[in-house]
């Protein structure tokens, strides 16, 4: 489907927030590619009652220290909406292998 996915460690944080630069900084430091405040929470509850998980995210922003700019949570949801697309194509193509 031509779409670009990476891998990475994913670190979670308590929210709601944003983070600041030094804290991406620092979650750099410690090895962190993408940080997030959810999916790690719902993993953890499946996990303790054995149910299998997968687990997939949309980067909403890129965070990089150097040229960190403050952004909205509108503008958070409008580049999450924009890849609602993307992920339903990978969804429905997993599901169609299952």
């Amino acid at each position: 489907h031509n779409i670009t996915c990476h891998q990475g460690v994913y670190i979670a944080v308590t929210g709601p927030n944003l983070e600041t630069k030094a804290e991406y900084n620092y979650l750099r430091i410690i090895g962190g590619d993408a940080v997030g405040m959810s999916t790690v929470p719902e993993v953890i509850v499946a996990n303790h009652m054995s149910i299998p998980v997968f687990a997939i995210s949309v980067l909403t922003d890129e965070g990089f220290p150097d040229v960190l700019e403050p952004v909205s949570l509108e503008e958070i949801l409008v580049t999450a909406k924009a890849a609602e697309p993307k992920m339903t194509k990978i969804l429905s193509s997993l599901i169609s292998t299952l």
